[in-house]
């Protein structure tokens, strides 16, 4: 990999001489690989005390996203002089920025002295120029880039670990160096009238990358080469065991320089290696900075040098007194040696002003030391560098990458071959990451500006996201209110002379007992309750070998249909009977028949069941106020084809009581939590007014979606609410349904994003198609982004299925509003459950109550957070009640069998 016309003699002499700077590709790759490892160990909480290479966070969680705006002010302390700078964030959506910078040295007394004449120091330069900018009377947010490794609590924090490059100020390590810039501030406030808040701690690495990122949203690697070396990428939260909380990324500032300080790269390390680093002022630290850095490139050409010349290899064994003094060779002389015309012309008069008289065999071979050296250098940070691009594409599971990585420093500026050196073996070590190096335009400066801008932006952001979602996290006072109040409602649905205008129904089923082991023969079950209708056939066994055989078809219920006419949908149901019976070979057999119809009915007797009201998108003429039992017996008839016992027209929340109850006697409840939302209970007769007699019991359908429909609980309904009923098929109905169930979360999501979106704090404020689109955001679609197993990276695919191209800060929003919406559905619940079980315990006149209470229903099957949830709030609104859920299997199907089998057991009682 060196040029032909280096090739003289005494290259193959110098060659044989440094042969272990000469790294291979297959050490390049050891190396990677050690350098992953050292990242892996620098994120673990057990592991990153010991570690060398320190990970620390920067609590930088997001790249620029081009809506930054306004003035902001920059100071930047590390290098050889100290900036001030002034930049103004244009926010035009052409990532445009001016900055203005006015340089100050940092003399000896200042980086070796005390820590309040370093921060007075810096203050003074502050305030001199904003003085030259006329600035003084503006109060402006500052950002302070600070290029030493600190480790960082907040932003806006950070506690020094240790100085290097030429610093040595005293009473500063361990110390937070923002609340010292800020005291120092505080002093000139009053004296010299400027008044700056400190809003990040930046180091110049993430600076870096900032300002290349602001460039190009792709950019989230920062390289710095040059006095120092390091490197910062963003990295997911879930992997950074040193921070609290796994949503979104953060910059993580690698501090590489200290790589191979426990021994790691011991076997790399030369002989001259070991005696610059015994001569520094930090020995047996920042090894692998004083590897590749600009500070000790020159050093180490100076000591190879003078090895050479000691041993007759070089200048006739005559050795200067300049050669022997440290820090004669710059790593300005390495690369001005290293030029590719004047590089030998160059060479010469170098080691003539060090009073070496060299021959040009002399110049060729210091030449080519100086190119061995600074090859290595490159070669060792491009196998660290492909180390974190290799992180950084398997965390995003990819088999490709693009990527940019923003760059800055003196040495990959200036030396006239060490840019190409350091792409071409990057893009050889990491041949699945096309890598795009992009040059930073003054990262220290315009880089913490953006940093601070950013964090303003993200500030602002959340402020304005937590009001969103204020209201819909409800107090336990509220929670208490709702209980009490749906309490209030079921007993109004309960009494004769309040029932015809309640709105919680509370409808009497006439399905007057629980499965008690004794139902046995074949039944058939019908269940129509949303887009899809199934037919089963079901064999229930008693005594010992008690069981329930099911065989079911499935068939889907076209739009047109659904929202046709009462004909049309109750012929379409005969024919699916029809080729169900067909099917099983079963069409002459006249079976009992249970009819699970999951809409509001008003029942008479268990056959009767005249609709109240469509819900769940069906809309199909001239069937309310109608016996839905009778329109099935007349499709029958029309179809003249079989004929059919049908015993019970049933609720699927009665259905899923009843399968639970058939498992455990205690199961008196019945909740459904899916598309809709209802729930069903055991009541005692003398309790019904609207029912004749007094004995027994009865299951009552409350049809709860309806409670709030007469405005009791508009107090806590938000305009996205209110936007979601008024788009509704049924406007004004069913409002405790609409906050509680699956079919309407996701538009609730779908509103707040919108307007989200309009306040351009989400998808940089554009509203795309989809997201106008009603109906986008399925409850699936929920689950799936508030899964906890659910990367970011994973949560934006989804995102992308429903065409909204998010970026990580988006994704994590959205998986917050999704949280909101969702954990306030299940607290409701929660909240009208309580009412119910405490009215359960009051009746029973028992100080603690023990029921189990059937489940089923997707929201409450999938969903990851919400049956939790709902358990939690039922436990802290009904202390007194011990609630256990049980999971309903096929409520609608098996439930609806074994009501038909315990109303023909009932009947046959009855009969004897």
């Amino acid at each position: 990999s060196l040029h032909a016309s280096e090739c003289h003699l005494p290259s193959l002499q110098v060659d044989r001489y440094l042969h272990q700077l000469r790294l291979s590709d297959d050490v390049l790759l050891d190396v990677r690989a050690r350098f992953q490892a050292e990242m892996a160990k620098g994120l673990g909480r057990d592991t990153n005390p010991t570690a060398a290479v320190k990970m620390l966070p920067s609590f930088v969680r997001s790249l620029p996203d081009g809506s930054e705006k306004g003035d902001f002010l920059a100071v930047d302390l590390g290098g050889s002089q100290f900036r001030a700078h002034q930049v103004k964030v244009f926010g035009d959506g052409k990532q445009s920025s001016q900055l203005e910078s006015k340089f100050y040295p940092t003399p000896k007394e200042v980086t070796q002295g005390s820590g309040a004449e370093l921060f007075d120091y810096i203050a003074d330069c502050l305030s001199d120029f904003m003085e030259t900018k006329n600035l003084k009377h503006k109060k402006l947010p500052v950002g302070f880039t600070f290029s030493f490794p600190c480790k960082q609590t907040k932003l806006e924090e950070g506690v020094l670990l240790a100085w290097t490059k030429h610093f040595r100020v005293r009473g500063v390590q361990d110390t937070d160096v923002v609340s010292s810039l800020h005291k120092a501030l505080q002093k000139h406030k009053a004296s010299f009238d400027i008044d700056v808040d400190v809003l990040a701690l930046v180091n110049d690495t993430v600076g870096t990358m900032m300002t290349c990122g602001y460039d190009d949203q792709r950019c989230e690697v920062g390289l710095i080469i040059g006095t120092g070396t390091n490197a910062c990428y963003m990295e997911e939260m879930r992997h950074i065991s040193l921070v609290e909380g796994d949503e979104g990324r953060m910059c993580i500032n690698t501090e590489w320089g200290a790589f191979g300080d426990d021994g790691a790269l011991d076997d790399l390390r030369t002989e001259f290696d070991r005696e610059l680093d015994l001569g520094s002022l930090n020995p047996g630290k920042q090894l692998f900075e004083k590897m590749i850095s600009s500070l000790y490139l020159g050093e180490l050409v100076r000591l190879i040098v003078l090895k050479m010349t000691k041993e007759g290899l070089l200048f006739n064994g005559k050795v200067s007194t300049a050669l022997l003094t440290k820090g004669k060779i710059e790593t300005k002389h390495v690369s001005a040696m290293e030029k590719y015309k004047e590089g030998l012309s160059n060479t010469k008069e170098i080691l003539t002003e060090l009073n070496l008289f060299p021959s040009e065999e002399d110049c060729v071979a210091v030449q080519h030391v100086c190119t061995i050296v600074s090859f290595r250098s490159a070669n060792l940070c491009a196998a660290a560098l492909a180390a974190i691009l290799t992180r950084l594409r398997e965390n995003k599971k990819l088999l490709r990458m693009r990527t940019t990585v923003g760059i800055d420093g003196g040495l990959y500026k200036t030396h006239p071959k060490y840019a190409r050196r350091l792409h071409k073996v990057v893009r050889r070590l990491v041949p699945t990451c096309d890598v795009r190096f992009l040059l930073s335009d003054s990262g220290s400066g315009r880089g913490a500006a953006l940093v601070t801008a950013v964090a303003r932006r993200l500030a602002t952001q959340r402020r304005h996201l937590d009001a969103t979602l204020a209201p819909f996290l409800l107090p336990l006072g509220t929670l208490r209110e709702v209980k009490d109040k749906m309490r209030a409602e079921l007993e109004y649905g309960l009494k004769r002379e309040t029932q015809p205008n309640a709105t919680v129904k509370m409808l009497p089923t006439y399905v007057c007992g629980t499965p008690d082991g004794t139902e046995k023969g074949k039944f058939l079950a019908l269940d129509l309750g949303g887009t899809n209708f199934r037919v089963l056939l079901v064999k229930i066994k008693s005594g010992r070998r008690r069981s329930v055989q099911m065989y079911n078809k499935i068939f889907a219920i076209p739009l047109e249909i659904m929202q046709g006419t009462g004909v049309e949908l109750f012929d379409h149901i005969v024919q699916c009977i029809a080729d169900f019976l067909e099917y099983m070979g079963i069409k002459g057999a006249r079976l009992p028949l249970g009819f699970t119809f999951s809409f509001p009915c008003r029942q008479d007797s268990i056959d009767k069941g005249t609709l109240v009201g469509w819900t769940k998108g069906f809309k199909a003429t001239d069937c309310e106020g109608e016996d839905v039992v009778d329109m099935l017996r007349e499709a029958i008839r029309r179809r003249n084809e079989f004929d059919l016992d049908i015993v019970a027209v049933v609720n699927d929340t009665v259905g899923t009581m009843m399968t639970c109850g058939y498992e455990d006697p205690n199961c008196e409840i019945g909740l459904i939590a899916g598309t809709g939302s209802n729930v069903c209970y055991m009541e005692d007769m003398k309790n019904i007014e609207i029912v004749e007699g007094n004995e027994g019991k009865m299951c009552i359908n409350t049809e709860w979606g309806a409670f709030g429909d007469n405005g009791c609980i508009d107090h806590i309904r938000t305009k996205y609410d209110r936007e979601v009923d008024e788009g509704s098929l049924n406007p004004g109905k069913q409002r405790y349904e609409k906050m509680t169930s699956g079919m309407y979360l996701g538009e609730i999501v779908r509103q707040i994003l919108m307007d989200l979106t309009k306040q351009g704090l989400l998808f940089r404020g554009h509203i795309s198609e989809s997201l106008r689109r009603r109906g986008i955001f399925e409850t699936k679609f929920l689950s799936q982004i508030e899964s906890d197993r659910l990367a970011l990276l994973q949560l934006r695919r989804v995102l992308q299925q429903l065409g909204l191209d998010s970026t990580c800060e988006d994704s994590v929003i959205v998986r917050d509003v999704c949280g909101a919406v969702s954990r306030r559905a299940a607290r409701l619940c929660g909240a009208g459950l309580a009412a119910l079980v405490e009215k359960k315990r009051e009746s029973r006149g028992v100080e603690r109550l023990q029921i189990t209470v059937g489940v089923d229903g997707t929201l409450y099957k999938l969903h990851p957070h919400f049956s939790r949830v709902l358990q939690e709030t039922v436990k802290e609104l009904a202390p007194q009640c011990d609630v256990t859920f049980m999971l309903s299997e096929d409520g609608s199907g098996k439930g609806a069998a074994l009501i038909t089998a315990v109303a023909k057991r009932l009947h046959n009682v009855g009969q004897k």
